[in-house]
C-alpha cells in the first residue's frame, strides 16, 4: 500500500470540561481524535515478521571480530601450505617451519584475547574523547547556543530498548527532541501520584519548554509487548510484579489485536500488531492529560505516532487529526 493509503482508523473521545477556562460561556464540547496509520508497503506483500523469541541482539550482518579474522586468515594460510608441500618435497622443510610460524601466531592472540577483559572505564572515555573531538569542538556555535537554553521542537516518547535511540534513529541534533524513554515507549494516563514522573515529563515539555510535536515511537521486536502477551489469563503472573504493573497500562492494546487477529495469529505476529497498537493507546492516554488538551484545541500542539521496524530498516509516521464537536441532548 502506498504512503498515502490509510491502514485503520479510530476515534479517541475524550471530555474537555477540564481544559476549558470558567470563564467561558461555551457550551459543553468534546474532542474526538482520528488516528490514520500509514504504510510504505502493501501488508499483502509484506513478508511475516521475523521470530521475536530471541535470546541475543538482532543485526543484520554477522558481527565478526578480528580474533576470528585472524584464525581464518591462518587457516586458509596453513591449508594453502601443506598443498604446496605436497606438491613439491623440497619445500618440505621450508613448509614446515611457516606452519610452525603461523600456528604459534595465532595461540599468541588467543592468549592475548583472553587476559584483556572488557574495560568499561575505558569505552566510556574513549566515547567521550571522539565525541569531543569529532561533535562538541566542530560545532563551537551549536553548543554555545545550548549552554543559554534548551528549546526543543518535539518530545519523544520511545522505548528503552538499547537499539532504538530516538536520536540515532531520526539524527536528531542536540536541543531539538525533549526525550522520555520507557519500557515500550508507553504513555500513562494522567494520574498526579501513580505516574508522576512521566506526568511531570509532559508537564514540563508541554508547559515550559513548550514543544510544538509529541511523538510516540514504538519499534519491532519489543520484550514490553512480547511480555505483554505473554502475561497468563488466569490471573497468575510471570514474576516481575513491576515490570508488569507498567506494561498493563498498554492492556487495551493486547485486547484488541487478540480480538481482530483471532487466537490462531502466529505470536510474532501478534506482537508486531500490538507495538503498533500501544503506540495509539498511548496517544490516547495523553488526551487525559488536560494541559496536552488545552495545546491540541489552541492547536499550539500537535500528536504524532510512529513505528520504527530495525530488523528491515524502515519507519512509520502517521497524524493524529482533532476536532471539536458541540454536545446536545434530544
Amino acid at each position: 500500500m502506498s504512503s498515502a493509503s490509510l491502514v485503520k482508523s479510530f476515534n479517541l473521545t475524550s471530555s474537555l470540561s477540564s481544559a476549558l477556562s470558567p470563564a467561558t460561556s461555551r457550551k459543553p464540547s468534546c474532542i474526538s481524535a482520528r488516528i490514520s496509520t500509514s504504510s510504505s508497503s502493501s501488508s499483502s506483500s509484506r513478508s511475516p515478521p521475523p521470530n521475536l523469541i530471541q535470546n541475543k541482539p538482532v543485526t543484520s550482518v554477522p558481527a565478526i571480530t578480528r580474533k576470528e579474522e585472524m584464525a581464518k586468515e591462518y587457516e586458509e594460510a596453513i591449508a594453502s601450505l601443506q598443498k604446496l608441500l605436497s606438491e613439491k618435497e623440497e619445500l618440505r622443510v621450508e613448509a614446515a617451519a611457516k606452519v610452525e610460524q603461523v600456528t604459534a601466531e595465532l595461540a599468541t592472540a588467543e592468549a592475548s584475547g583472553a587476559t584483556k577483559p572488557y574495560d568499561a572505564a575505558e569505552r566510556l572515555k574513549s566515547g567521550f574523547i571522539h565525541f569531543k573531538k569529532e561533535k562538541y569542538d566542530k560545532n563551537p556555535a551549536l553548543y554555545g547556543e545550548l549552554a543559554k537554553g534548551q528549546w526543543p521542537k518535539f518530545m519523544m516518547f520511545a522505548c528503552s530498548d538499547s537499539r532504538v535511540c530516538p536520536s540515532h534513529v531520526l539524527d536528531m541534533q542536540p536541543g531539538e527532541a525533549f526525550v522520555v524513554r520507557t519500557v515500550a515507549n508507553l504513555v500513562p494516563p494522567y494520574d498526579k501520584v501513580k505516574y508522576a514522573g512521566t506526568g511531570a515529563a509532559v508537564e514540563y515539555a508541554v508547559l515550559h519548554l513548550k514543544v510544538s510535536y509529541i511523538v510516540v515511537i514504538g519499534h519491532s521486536a519489543c520484550g514490553g509487548i512480547k511480555a505483554l502477551l505473554s502475561i497468563p489469563e488466569d490471573g497468575s503472573t510471570l514474576g516481575t510484579d513491576i515490570i508488569e504493573d507498567w506494561i498493563r497500562i498498554a492492556s487495551p492494546a493486547a485486547k484488541k489485536v487478540k480480538a481482530d487477529h483471532g487466537a490462531d495469529t502466529p505470536f510474532p505476529e501478534l506482537c508486531s500488531h500490538c507495538e503498533k497498537e500501544a503506540v495509539n493507546v498511548s496517544i490516547g492516554n495523553l488526551l487525559s492529560y488536560p494541559f496536552v488538551r488545552d495545546g491540541l484545541l489552541k492547536k499550539t500542539l500537535a500528536i504524532k505516532g510512529g513505528y520504527y521496524d530495525f530488523i528491515n530498516g524502515r519507519f512509520e509516521l502517521w497524524d493524529v487529526g482533532f476536532s471539536l464537536n458541540p454536545n446536545f441532548s434530544v
